[in-house]
């Protein structure tokens, strides 16, 4: 069995960029120029705002008793206070650990618990449903709304009092006013842990993925340099940024050389989104697949599938023209004046990948996990390959296939560089089964790499079947082709015994719309079943489809807890 990897630099010759330079020369050279605005609202900070705003966080910290290195627990939704709170803990040298506000209060009262978090910074709404005697090591806890103090047992010092005297301290440190010059951050080791990240698994319980200031720094100078945001230009964020993905190309990167960012603080239903993204209209636009596949499936496949449209989509010429009219609307939808779509957290359904290169529509499909902060590979979307995740990033990651042959063959992905964490919280067990003696990361993923390095994603190893015959089944690749079929909302398919069975859940807003009951569903999922497995390869064929009343149990980033499901 050989092992070919590709690496594009030397361990000898690692990144010598230090973050928190970067930002601080960032908000020095930009002070006046808009940082942070809340969408739906004329709040807009400045460089030069936010750069203060983070001072003051600093000086609570101080006079708080809070170290570089203490861990500092954040919950709520995307907000300049949110990014106020992350950018002033990293910047401090304190850990911020960050928590999606979608975790149940039990799981995220047992990630404070477990992170050793001393303070946490909450939402109102959520902090209803915590118990401030079942959080541990947790000395104070304050409002990310308010800014108020919610609960405090510091013995040492009392945080009501601080905070009503931190506008005098504040001015007494500043007598002259905060001015550009004043903006400098400490130069901590560049493997000082700075954010302890808990994934949302399908698979189990999440664990704390501690990502130092390197490994964000890889991320954030592979964004700089590939200018995927730049001086002036302006982002919509609204993605969780208590994920990594969000977080890295969302908020760090974009800071880092003098962006605008808007936070859409909502869920990113299509409607709203459009909305924003039309009056906002960003010049890059981060996307999960979810939201290109619902825009697919509920207004453009509609089109496409009339009769009278069909047999034009025949005739070579008024095809062309047909698709640039859709890829116009579609852009225009999107803003207008955006570079390109990048699509990641979850694999892009293969029929809607194929449509939208079909009609030239600017995107690209990048690969990443918490554990890399996120970003393994990606390629600009005029050199994207259709069912590919990108070229393993020059200069930061490595990456190789435990297979005979990478490029015919799946094997699982393995990668090291850069961007890969420095292990998981308080759990070695956990870490030296992720990461071998040789420093790679066994990713789980099962896939192939062209001789460019370019990446192509078969599916999960654990969810992998194999058949008595030795062949390997991916059951996301036959989910992808049942989950574009009539009345399907999403699917499963499991190993039940020896015959492959499809989970489905209905699409009932299409069922209420065409007049179709539960009961007349059924012959329909029969004719569904033959038409894939017509599509299927005759190892793959599904023996059974079973409908489900509910929705599937999903994580926080809505992918869905196969584990459940077996």
């Amino acid at each position: 069995m050989t092992y070919r990897f590709y690496h594009l630099k030397t361990q000898d010759d690692m990144m010598q960029e230090d973050l928190l330079k970067i930002y601080a020369d960032c908000f020095k050279d930009n002070y006046s120029l808009p940082a942070l605005s809340e969408y739906g609202t004329k709040n807009t900070l400045t460089y030069g705002d936010f750069a203060r705003r983070i001072a003051h966080v600093h000086l609570l910290f101080e006079k708080l008793g809070i170290k570089p290195g203490d861990k500092v627990a954040l919950m709520g939704k995307n907000s300049s206070n949110w990014v106020t709170v992350f950018m002033a803990t990293i910047t401090y040298g304190a850990v911020i650990v960050p928590i999606l506000q979608e975790f149940n209060p039990t799981d995220a009262q047992h990630i404070v618990n477990h992170s050793d978090a001393v303070a946490l910074i909450i939402s109102d709404s959520l902090w209803e449903n915590f118990e401030f005697g079942n959080l541990r090591k947790l000395r104070t806890v304050f409002s990310l709304d308010s800014q108020d103090v919610i609960a405090d047992r510091n013995i040492s010092v009392n945080a009501r009092n601080i905070l009503r005297e931190l506008p005098e301290l504040f001015a007494e440190r500043y007598h002259d006013g905060f001015r550009p010059e004043d903006i400098r951050y400490s130069n901590f080791p560049t493997d000082s842990v700075a954010v302890i990240n808990y994934t949302s698994g399908t698979t189990g319980f999440s664990k704390g993925v501690m990502l130092t200031l390197n490994n964000l720094c890889g991320n954030v100078v592979f964004g700089i340099r590939s200018q995927l945001h730049y001086k002036g230009s302006r982002c919509l964020s609204f993605l969780p940024l208590a994920h990594a993905y969000g977080c890295a190309f969302d908020l760090l990167t974009p800071l880092a050389v003098g962006s605008h960012v808007t936070l859409f603080g909502r869920l990113p239903a299509p409607k709203p989104l459009l909305k924003a993204l039309s009056e906002v209209k960003p010049t890059l636009i981060l996307c999960v697949p979810l939201i290109l596949e619902k825009i697919y499936r509920k207004q453009i496949l509609p089109i496409i599938s009339k009769p009278t449209v069909r047999s034009l989509l025949m005739i070579p010429l008024i095809k062309q023209r047909i698709y640039a009219r859709i890829c116009r609307r579609l852009v225009e939808a999107f803003g207008g004046e955006f570079e390109q779509v990048i699509v990641g957290g979850a694999p892009l359904n293969p029929e809607v990948e194929e449509f939208l290169y079909k009609i030239k529509f600017p995107f690209s499909v990048g690969y990443g996990m918490t554990e890399c902060g996120p970003l393994i590979s990606f390629t600009p979307w005029r050199e994207f390959i259709p069912r590919s995740s990108g070229r393993t990033l020059q200069g930061f990651m490595y990456s190789k296939i435990i297979s005979d042959n990478e490029a015919t063959i799946p094997g699982e992905i393995c990668v090291k560089g850069e961007n890969l964490m420095k292990g998981y919280y308080k759990n070695e067990k956990a870490t030296k089964e992720a990461i071998d003696g040789e420093g790679w990361l066994h990713t789980g993923d099962m896939g192939t790499i062209s001789d460019a390095g370019t990446i192509f994603i078969k599916g999960r190893y654990k969810t992998m079947i194999l058949t008595a015959n030795g062949q390997n089944i991916y059951p996301e690749e036959i989910e992808a082709k049942l989950n574009n079929m009539p009345y399907v909302a999403e699917s499963l398919v499991v190993e039940r015994g020896k015959k492959l069975v499809a989970l489905v859940y209905p699409d009932f807003d299409a069922m209420d719309k065409a007049g179709i009951t539960l009961d007349s569903l059924q012959p329909i999922m029969e004719q569904t079943l033959k038409e894939l497995n017509s599509r299927t390869a005759p190892y793959e064929r599904i023996d059974n489809v079973e409908l489900l009343a509910s929705e599937f149990q999903k994580t926080p980033k809505r992918s869905i807890k196969r584990y459940l499901y077996h």
